[in-house]
């Protein structure tokens, strides 16, 4: 597990109620963790698909039969699936967000620790990176992204500040973006800040947001009756939309009610939310902020 230790392993997996001869998918494969617990719950008939749009994870490939792993991004796994035969799935599973083997590799441009390239592809088939973020959007832009995703406070100042500086000479890594903005980073919370400021940028760079919208409306007409979903978000932008749409259907305003105020919706919560135990994060501090979420399609009556 060096390429990226799996976070609630055990209960993420468990969320999907697996059934020996199912049908399953990973969407967010990685080092494999997670798909390597679901294929040792698999019978022979069993099958698992498995999603990674990261070229570097396809070296990480399970050598088994039952297991299909699809150089793509997840928000097409409709497609995909529809290509590979299969219409519906007994449980889905993801694990949003970065893999530590993503915040490990210096050159890609993930961690604050490094001086590297601005990148921040997920994908390098992706055409948008870190630098273009930083060098080629306009006021407004630039804005929105560092306060809507890095829920910075400042972002007008800090988005002047790098359209100022770059009019003199774009901004090419890391270090030179930490230097320009310096000033919005005092000792006591340099590491904070910045990493709000590097989650802003890499959430527009990889549209993560979007993935996840796109991937969530098609759980429903993916899942088999009684189908489990099982998802771990690691902040709050990411789990807002996954506990809404379970429990709402969508993702901003009210539901439509019937005539006696009940509301349809194509997934019910199963149990509360499950946090990572004291343990898990002494032993994987990354594990700290993540969420999981399970819910069933339900059953139509």
């Amino acid at each position: 597990m060096n390429y990226h230790n799996p976070v609630l392993l055990t209960e993420s997996v468990d969320g999907l109620n697996i059934k020996s001869d199912g049908v399953y998918v990973d969407v967010t494969f990685g080092g494999g963790g997670h798909s390597k617990e679901i294929l040792k719950r698999l019978g022979e008939n069993g099958k698992l698909f498995a999603f990674d749009q990261d070229e570097d994870a396809l070296k990480n490939a399970i050598d088994d039969p039952r297991f299909t792993l699809i150089h793509e991004n997840f928000r097409f796994i409709g497609q995909f699936l529809k290509f590979y035969g299969v219409r519906e799935v007994d449980g889905i599973l993801g694990d949003f967000g970065v893999s530590s083997h993503q915040f490990d590799v210096a050159e890609r441009g993930f961690s604050t620790r490094f001086d590297a390239d601005l990148d921040m592809r997920m994908s390098k088939r992706n055409t948008v990176s870190a630098y273009d973020v930083v060098n080629t959007y306009e006021y407004d832009d630039l804005r929105r992204v560092l306060f809507q995703y890095g829920d910075l406070r400042n972002a007008n100042t800090i988005a002047t500040t790098i359209i100022a500086s770059r009019e003199d000479s774009p901004i090419k890594t890391t270090e030179q973006l930490k230097g320009v903005l310096k000033q919005f980073l005092p000792a006591r919370v340099e590491h904070k800040i910045l990493a709000q400021i590097y989650q802003a940028i890499r959430i527009e760079v990889n549209q993560e947001i979007e993935v996840i919208k796109e991937f969530l409306l098609q759980v429903p007409n993916l899942l088999n009756e009684e189908g489990r979903l099982s998802v771990i978000s690691y902040h709050s932008l990411e789990d807002r939309l996954v506990k809404r749409y379970i429990r709402a259907g969508q993702f901003e305003g009210e539901p439509e009610k019937d005539f006696y105020g009940n509301i349809s919706v194509p997934l019910k919560k199963v149990g509360g939310l499950i946090v990572p135990s004291k343990q898990e994060i002494a032993q994987n501090n990354r594990a700290r902020s993540a969420k999981l979420r399970i819910a069933t399609k339900i059953k139509v009556k």
